[in-house]
């Protein structure tokens, strides 16, 4: 069984260019934790993010290249956004060929007033937990679907402070929910949901 909590050590995250973008999903999913997001210069700090995977059951590229997804097929660093239940737009960052990086919250910090606005909330707690709730606070739809992640409306920051990760399995999936994939920055109070501590006989 899949530990649900699992400390991966500190890193430090490196400059964002295309190599940055051209990894394995999980490993971006990773080192994004902690760079600084800005959408026409509202954002703050990711702190949790979910992989996904060409090979993976849960990704929405499993089954090859489709007019919704193209983006997904895209050069790395492309931004991928796609409609949640027909309702809230998700952001996502291109990896390797058909896999992606689910931007799943932020620590909001510059734009504020706008995001909260956009929101109808004051908590900043809540502001930008959860992808949907980030969409919408940032202010993005599928419009920016093909866009780069480096160019604007989006500017992405490298973090010169260490961020230590815990994983566990990601959200809202009926497929592949074993797969540890989901990533979020150490005791934040931003994240979506709380990662689950490790359980008795569970193994890494």
């Amino acid at each position: 069984m899949t530990k649900q909590l699992s400390r991966l050590g500190k890193h430090v995250s490196t400059g964002l260019n295309d190599a940055f973008f051209a990894r394995p999903p999980d490993l971006v999913a990773r080192a994004l934790l902690g760079v600084r997001l800005l959408v026409n210069g509202c954002g703050g700090v990711i702190v949790e993010t979910e992989a996904y995977g060409p090979d993976d059951e849960a990704s929405h590229s499993f089954k090859g290249l489709t007019k919704t997804n193209a983006a997904m097929f895209g050069p790395p660093g492309t931004v991928y956004i796609y409609r949640s239940y027909g309702r809230h737009w998700c952001l996502n960052f291109v990896c390797t060929r058909g896999s992606a990086v689910l931007i799943r919250a932020l620590e909001p910090l510059e734009g504020l007033g706008l995001m909260a606005a956009r929101r109808s909330v004051s908590d900043a707690r809540i502001l930008c937990r959860g992808p949907g709730n980030l969409c919408q606070a940032l202010g993005v739809t599928n419009e920016f679907s093909g866009f780069k992640a480096t160019s604007p409306p989006f500017s992405l920051h490298a973090s010169e402070d260490e961020t230590i990760v815990v994983a566990g399995p990601r959200i809202g999936i009926s497929k592949a929910r074993d797969r540890p994939w989901r990533f979020g920055v150490l005791n934040s109070a931003y994240v979506s949901r709380p990662f689950r501590p490790p359980q008795p006989g569970e193994t890494s």
